[in-house]
């Protein structure tokens, strides 16, 4: 995204270029969508549009970004005590999966369903959050970067196929599966550090 002014004026035409992004995600998959239709959703003309983002490509990259700004919990992890209550995950939501995270704003909710996306959004996920877990990763396992960054991404991917299922909301049945998931991932942590 290119910001050549940052005044009040500009903060807002961004906003409502992403809100009409956003709206118009709902009822379309992203490869179906233009800059164009954002542009007349928006009410504004495509030069405006370009002066703030240089295709949809850099627009959908900076709600991303919002959507894993708004997400960010610094104690977040993918892997929970191994006697994990579906309480203990109520009261500790910091500790939910990214995917699900982003999913308590219900503005993402269809841009995370969208079947174009999937990919790219565990990709950015990724490398929004693997700085911080793959190292986390590597001390509770012992192993090296890039089999934790293997690990990493296993569980990445297998969050966000289990959230997509439920379409990222949840009910009973997704704090049972989330509960059983982390368990499972724990026994795994245990397995490495007996075999150390």
């Amino acid at each position: 995204m290119t910001i050549r002014k940052t005044d009040r004026r500009t903060l807002y035409t961004i906003q409502v270029i992403k809100k009409a992004f956003l709206n118009l995600i709902n009822n379309h998959n992203y490869s179906q969508l233009s800059v164009a239709q954002i542009c007349r959703k928006a009410g504004i003309t495509r030069s405006t549009f370009y002066l703030h983002f240089n295709n949809l490509s850099a627009l959908l990259n900076s709600v991303l970004d919002d959507a894993l700004m708004i997400s960010d919990h610094p104690n977040s992890n993918l892997t929970l005590a191994s006697n994990i209550t579906v309480d203990f995950l109520k009261k500790n939501e910091s500790l939910l999966p990214t995917c699900q995270r982003i999913a308590d704003s219900p503005q993402y909710r269809s841009l995370l369903m969208d079947p174009d996306l999937s990919e790219y959004i565990i990709g950015r996920i990724a490398n929004y959050e693997g700085g911080r877990m793959v190292p986390q990763i590597m001390k509770r396992t012992g192993l090296g970067n890039k089999d934790a960054k293997t690990l990493f991404l296993y569980f990445l991917h297998g969050s966000f196929a289990i959230n997509k299922r439920h379409h990222f909301t949840k009910d009973d049945e997704w704090y049972h599966e989330v509960k059983m998931l982390n368990q499972f991932i724990n026994a795994g942590y245990k397995s490495f550090t007996h075999n150390k």
